[in-house]
């Protein structure tokens, strides 16, 4: 069941119907829901290994050698994410109050990261007026690039990524347009999530 639900969620999104889920593992929908009684908790299983990699590498990039080095390979892992899996970009641009463990998890590479442009700005090669929470708009800049399903543009996402990298090193000319309130850019992501699947 889970390995059903991680192949849905990664072409559909989190909001996919149980119904579909249960349909690729070959199981009824009670029994579905008999394992994980809410989607909140399927979602918290079938991610629980792609969370732990994702909190894993950025404890390494919050601890690079090189800073700057640190945030580039950062940035790179997680902008290949949605080239591969929608569910996952979803899971890391949506907040789960309910679920601690994934929230935890979430949370914690949020801080690491936080400690990488950290480390990145004092080293004076990440511009100064970039944002931790710049991350997600990162994520739906390349999630819209791979959702094209156009091979050839979805390979310009490598691309892409290269001139976002060139966008936040130092010394910046130009400074960037005010950023929205974190709160208020996340409730706007998961708006979007939810039209997206209707």
């Amino acid at each position: 069941m889970l390995a059903a639900a991680a192949e849905v969620f990664a072409e559909s999104g989190i909001d996919a119907p149980m119904s579909d889920v249960a349909r690729r593992a070959g199981v009824g929908i009670a029994t579905l829901i008999r394992n994980f009684p809410s989607r909140e908790d399927l979602i918290a299983a079938t991610f629980d290994d792609a969370m732990a990699a994702y909190v894993e590498v950025a404890a390494a990039a919050a601890t690079a050698g090189d800073p700057w080095e640190g945030f580039c390979d950062f940035i790179q892992y997680v902008c290949r994410i949605p080239c591969h899996d929608r569910g996952f970009t979803q899971v890391l641009t949506t907040m789960f109050p309910g679920v601690e463990r994934l929230e935890a998890q979430r949370q914690r590479a949020f801080r690491d990261f936080v400690r990488v442009v950290s480390r990145a700005k004092a080293a004076g090669r990440l511009r100064a007026d970039f944002s931790p929470h710049d991350l997600p708009l990162f994520l739906m800049a390349c999630g819209g690039v791979a959702r094209s399903h156009t091979p050839a543009l979805a390979t310009a996402g490598h691309r892409l990524v290269g001139y976002l990298l060139q966008a936040c090193a130092a010394p910046s000319t130009t400074p960037l347009p005010s950023a929205p309130p974190p709160r208020a850019l996340y409730q706007a992501l998961e708006a979007g999530h939810r039209r997206d699947n209707g």
